[in-house]
């Protein structure tokens, strides 16, 4: 991850180009950052849980693929939320929330970026880690193969089929509000142009994080 983000720090023309691209291409862009960075997370993940970075029937251009969709979504919400919770906290009495995202780092600043944050991990956040769950397991089922992206997922029968104690006391009691609310707190704190990408290198986190989830629910 270190080496794939370098070059954008050690060359000025290729750190510009990112900004443009990401300015006129928000959502491409957001696709490419999660389907490789995140991507990244679940080869890392598999090496915590079985010692390798890839084996049969792992599958990481399916996983790719549904990471750079899963970005756009992602990337979506952002910026929803990023607008929508503080003119709503606005409609509350907390003035100037909006204005302050937009500017430096102040208390307000900070109080917007955690209301978003809480809104983002108490709403789209347990969905989000369902369905990853869900489209993770579609995969493994297929072997691995391409085909995975073009079956009809059998939603009922995975979601069935989950491990709802890990799901739930792991993965949402734990890593949200001891990791995701406060990194996502910092996200919202960044530049718009950096949301996004600091978004997917937490992805890189989440692999690691569901990779120790599904070795406790082994225990």
């Amino acid at each position: 991850v270190v080496l794939l983000l370098a070059p954008f720090f050690l060359s000025n023309d290729l750190y510009a180009a990112y900004l443009a691209c990401n300015a006129s291409h928000p959502y491409l862009m957001a696709l490419l950052k999660f389907g490789i960075l995140s991507t990244a997370g679940e080869v890392i993940g598999l090496r915590i849980k079985t010692g390798r970075y890839n084996e049969p029937g792992f599958g990481i251009l399916p996983h790719a693929v549904v990471w750079g969709f899963l970005g756009v979504w992602i990337a979506a919400m952002m910026k929803t939320l990023s607008i929508g919770v503080p003119a709503v906290a606005e409609s509350f009495g907390i003035e100037g929330v909006a204005a302050a995202m937009k500017g430096e780092l102040t208390p307000l600043k900070f109080i917007g970026a955690l209301l978003i944050s809480l809104t983002m991990n108490t709403t789209f956040a347990p969905v989000f880690m369902t369905l990853h769950k869900i489209t993770d397991t579609h995969i493994l089922n297929n072997g691995g193969s391409l085909r995975a992206l073009v079956r009809p997922i059998p939603m009922r029968r995975i979601i069935s089929s989950l491990n709802w104690e890990v799901q739930w006391g792991f993965v949402f009691k734990k890593t949200i509000p001891f990791f995701w609310i406060p990194a996502h707190t910092i996200t919202f704190l960044l530049a718009p142009q950096y949301q996004v990408l600091f978004a997917a290198l937490l992805g890189v986190m989440l692999g690691i994080l569901l990779s120790v989830a599904a070795v406790a629910g082994r225990k």
